[in-house]
């Protein structure tokens, strides 16, 4: 199996790249959204995340990434309780899957050779600690997404069916990509992305021109271009553990909570989560530039991600929301 393409190889859209840095950082920033248009890299970088994201602890046999035993469920049948090293999990909600594929469902096999009701965990158990991806987000059937939010909301999934009432953790980064040419995103879910980005081909040809490059060595010259990104996407990651130990160690001054409220009073967005995320990302960000505290400064940079999905359209103004963002940030952050 070929190795996804490594994620410091990815040409230009910073944006989104710090954007899933910082979740990895601090998943409680509530995931990324990515929209833009066919062919931007937006699959590439999650799929490269997947081998950029540092290892977990968890039970060999727990069908839910638990980190000991005594958080495994009640009805898991563990083969092994060995603690061990695996990779972050990173897995795809397929459009066109079922809810009994999403959130489990009774396993027929068993039921039919043995005559025993047993569970058989669907993806979001295989999400815990991880990362749920969804390509084209925007075209998800209502009904999923109505589940989706539900256990977003509350890290839990719960299933009552066919005589079975099983709980579990599934606590997971919400990863989105989309065009919005194909369709809106409901709000109430895009309200659950903690960052959203645009992504845009380049349009210079310098960076064309590097973006065939590094896909020709990809493919052509495999072993060579994984062995030197390889080394970059390792140092991303000792970067990423070192601001992980740093972050409960940042500190807040009131001057910055003060500036967040003010941010979004100023942008009217509803509700009090842009602060709350806003302010969760700057430290996260101030954590991986190896920073004490959070300052204006990272505000200013990850403002356009935490605010831009949550504004109200606005009919009079034809400028995008991120260059809304980007005009009260200048006018208050001064």
């Amino acid at each position: 199996m070929t190795a996804p393409f490594p994620f410091s190889a990815i040409v230009g859209q910073d944006d989104m790249k710090c954007a899933m840095v910082l979740t990895a950082i601090d998943p409680g920033i509530g995931g990324v959204l990515v929209f833009g248009d066919r062919g931007t890299g937006k699959s590439t970088a999650v799929r490269a995340l997947a081998a950029l994201l540092p290892p977990i602890r968890a039970v060999e046999s727990c069908p839910v990434n638990a980190a000991k035993t005594a958080d495994c469920p009640d009805w898991a049948e563990l083969g092994s309780k060995k603690i061990i090293s695996r990779p972050t999990p990173v897995i795809d909600l397929p459009l066109g899957a079922t809810e009994d594929r999403v959130v489990g469902a009774l396993d027929i096999e068993r039921a039919l050779t043995r005559g025993e009701k047993a569970f058989e965990p669907g993806l979001l158990a295989r999400a815990n600690r991880g990362y749920l991806y969804i390509d084209e987000v925007n075209l998800l059937e209502d009904h999923i997404v109505d589940l989706l939010l539900d256990v977003a909301q509350s890290g839990e999934n719960v299933v009552e069916r066919e005589g079975l009432s099983i709980r579990h953790a599934a606590r997971f980064v919400l990863v989105g990509s989309g065009n919005p040419e194909e369709g809106e995103l409901r709000p109430q879910l895009l309200d659950r992305f903690g960052l959203s980005v645009d992504v845009r081909s380049p349009g210079e040809v310098a960076k064309r021109v590097e973006v065939i490059k590094r896909r020709d060595a990809f493919e052509n010259d495999h072993a060579t271009f994984m062995a030197h990104y390889g080394a970059e996407d390792a140092t991303v990651r000792e970067a990423i553990l070192k601001a992980r130990k740093r972050l409960p160690k940042i500190a807040t001054p009131d001057s910055i909570l003060e500036d967040c409220a003010t941010l979004c009073i100023a942008l009217g967005s509803d509700g009090l989560r842009g602060e709350l995320t806003l302010l969760r990302a700057a430290r996260a960000l101030a954590a991986y530039e190896g920073k004490r505290k959070v300052h204006r400064d990272h505000l200013k940079a990850i403002a356009p991600s935490a605010l831009s999905h949550r504004l109200r359209r606005d009919p009079l103004d034809e400028a995008g929301s991120a260059t809304r963002v980007g005009r009260v940030v200048e006018e208050i952050l001064v």
